[in-house]
């Protein structure tokens, strides 16, 4: 192209170049209601949170806050994290009223006892399954259950048959990667979680306020 072209030949050339990018194609809104014309009520869910990505166990805390905000008594138990974590989602939530049980002694590469690691979560299972029959909270969050389940920790079968025959006003939100067939089988709604991209992975540690 000559020197002396001026601005306007320079801009038509380049949008007539076959190495310029497509405009992004872009969708029509919905105009179709995607609300169903008969729905029923049901007095409890099953809600499962798994996947590689982040956000299973923050989201669990999600539907929490939004039970505290309806008056619902809400217990939260950790099967993995110990009394030593100090989380804001943790501050906040037994503010607001939230009984709370970080009942695992933290990372299990950290453990010098694994089968004391093992009865740690036996033993939040066993108070899991009474709240889940005694119907004293109308939201239960089983954070990091999913581990003690895939590890032979506590039997599927149990917590299945547990939550399947449980109070009928109690929720359960059930949080953790791998989560059984079994599991999946018998929620109401399941998410996975996708890790596209992850900070950590970068080489960036946890940060206060956003990951804990």
């Amino acid at each position: 192209m000559s020197e002396t072209a001026n601005p306007s030949e320079i801009a038509a050339s380049e949008a007539s170049s076959p190495e310029t990018e497509p405009a992004p194609e872009t969708e029509t809104p919905p105009v179709d209601s995607p609300i169903k014309n008969e729905l029923r009520r049901v007095p409890s869910l099953v809600i499962v949170n798994t996947g590689n990505g982040k956000g299973k166990s923050t989201a669990a805390f999600g539907i929490a806050l939004r039970s505290l905000g309806r008056g619902w008594p809400v217990r939260v138990i950790q099967f993995l994290k110990s009394g030593e974590w100090r989380t804001g989602e943790e501050d906040l939530l037994t503010t607001l009223g939230a009984q709370w049980w970080s009942a695992g002694d933290g990372f299990t590469w950290d453990s010098d006892d694994m089968e004391a690691s093992k009865q740690l979560a036996v033993a939040a299972w066993h108070s899991a399954a009474e709240t889940l029959q005694s119907g004293s909270h109308r939201l239960l969050v089983l954070d990091e259950i999913t581990y003690a389940m895939t590890w032979g920790w506590i039997a599927t079968d149990d917590v299945v048959a547990a939550i399947a025959g449980r109070s009928p006003d109690v929720n359960v939100v059930l949080t953790g990667r791998d989560a059984p067939a079994a599991i999946v089988e018998l929620a109401d709604t399941v998410t996975t979680m996708q890790d596209t991209k992850h900070a950590y992975n970068a080489g960036i540690a946890a940060k206060r306020g956003i990951d804990y």
